[in-house]
């Protein structure tokens, strides 16, 4: 059989060093590129048209879904979606797409994975396939869109944080600071992906750089211009900018 032609993307460089070690010691796969981020992935896939790609979930500008979404028909032959992420998309993975792997992944997993893609590639069924990818899309955000808990990297660890227990959340670049009374966690993820990923009934996006879970607001003070104040339980101060007034009903005014 032909070497498949692969794309490795995800946004740390040490799990794409990582799926191309794995790779070096099998037979039939060739790894045409990588890349660190969704846009570029996007770029690639539909230049290099790879048979099989490697997807990260969680990165910036793009995220594997994303990418998915933008393609549309027009999607690659064989996906393994590679996570450390919530268990509404590793059960959606598991239903619908090629394979999932969950970092950290140690050979024996990856080879399984690799069994699938060749059974896959070898016995075709693209309409088939675009149609379980495209359910899976609608799985995953239907579950992304309430989660109990969002896990965040750190220190080679990975912090499972409480919805309920979320203050405020703050945008800091490419990254979102986590706000939990006292302390603060660092999640590579836009604001505006993160408040889609929150459940709306709870989290209110207040500013341009800013979202506020409304059963931690204490009160709200009228400021000039059409803004506002919102003090948190903890103490913590966030602007509800003039821009945001529509979300004072959010607030029961």
């Amino acid at each position: 059989m032909q070497s498949l032609r692969t794309l490795i993307v995800d946004d740390e460089p040490l799990a794409r060093e990582r799926i191309h070690r794995l790779l070096l010691g099998t037979e039939g796969f060739d790894v045409v590129r990588e890349c660190g981020d969704g846009a570029e992935a996007l770029s690639a896939i539909q230049c290099d048209r790879p048979d099989v790609v490697f997807l990260d979930i969680q990165m910036p500008r793009l995220n594997g879904m994303e990418v998915l979404e933008r393609l549309g028909a027009d999607l690659p032959p064989a996906v393994v979606f590679v996570t450390a992420f919530d268990q509404y998309a590793v059960r959606a993975f598991e239903f619908h797409a090629v394979d999932y792997l969950l970092k950290p992944m140690d050979r024996e997993r990856f080879q399984q994975a690799l069994d699938r893609i060749i059974k896959r590639v070898r016995n075709p069924q693209s309409e088939e396939l675009q149609a379980k990818v495209g359910a899976m899309l609608e799985d995953i955000k239907a579950g992304a869109s309430s989660p109990e808990r969002i896990p965040i990297r750190n220190n080679g660890k990975v912090i499972f944080v409480c919805i309920q227990e979320i203050d405020w959340i703050a945008s800091a670049d490419n990254y979102v600071e986590v706000h939990v009374g006292k302390r603060s966690h660092l999640l590579r993820e836009t604001l505006t992906s993160m408040a889609q990923r929150l459940p709306s009934e709870i989290f209110v996006r207040v500013s341009r750089t800013a979202i506020v879970n409304i059963q931690r607001v204490h009160e709200l003070q009228v400021l000039q211009h059409g803004e506002y104040s919102v003090l948190l339980k903890g103490g913590m101060t966030v602007r509800l900018s003039r821009s945001h007034r529509d979300q004072l009903s959010r607030f029961g005014l």
